[in-house]
C-alpha cells in the first residue's frame, strides 16, 4: 500500500525527524517499508536520532563542503540543494519485523530539507 505524509519545513536547511510518522502507517507485520522523497532538493537518511548535535554536524559539513553561493551555473540560485540531494539520497528501506520498523535504539528515519521552507511530502510504500 501507498501512503504520504506532509511535512513543512521551517528553515532552508534542516533534518526533520519523521520516524513516529512512518511506524503509524505500517500496515504489515512482516516485510519491507520503502520511504521515498519525491523532491529533487530534500531527501530522505537514517542516523543517529538521540543528540540533536548530529543533525547541526551534518548540516555544518555539507554546507562546509557545498557551499550556497559557489558560482553554480543552474539559474534557481539552490544548487547546492540539488547537490546535497544528490549525496544524502532519496530513499531508504527499512525491514519491519512484529508490525515495527527494525530500527536500532539511536536510528531514526530523516527528512532532509535543503531548499525551503517548504510544503512537502515522503510517500511510504509497504
Amino acid at each position: 500500500m501507498i501512503k504520504e505524509i506532509n511535512i513543512q519545513s521551517t528553515k532552508r536547511e534542516e533534518l526533520i525527524d519523521v520516524t513516529s510518522k512512518v511506524q503509524e502507517l505500517i500496515d504489515i507485520e512482516e516485510g519491507l517499508c520503502v520511504v521515498f522523497c519525491p523532491h529533487t532538493t530534500a531527501g530522505i537518511t537514517i542516523n543517529e536520532n538521540a543528540d540533536p548535535d548530529v543533525n547541526k554536524d551534518i548540516l555544518m559539513k555539507l554546507n562546509k563542503e557545498i557551499p550556497k553561493d559557489e558560482g553554480y551555473a543552474h539559474s534557481e540560485g539552490n544548487s547546492d540543494a540539488h547537490i546535497k540531494t544528490s549525496l544524502i539520497g532519496s530513499s531508504e528501506t527499512i525491514i519491519i519485523e512484529n508490525g515495527k520498523l527494525k530500527l536500532e535504539t539511536w536510528q531514526g528515519i530523516k527528512f532532509a530539507e535543503f531548499d525551503g521552507p517548504r510544503n512537502r511530502k515522503v510517500i511510504i510504500k509497504t
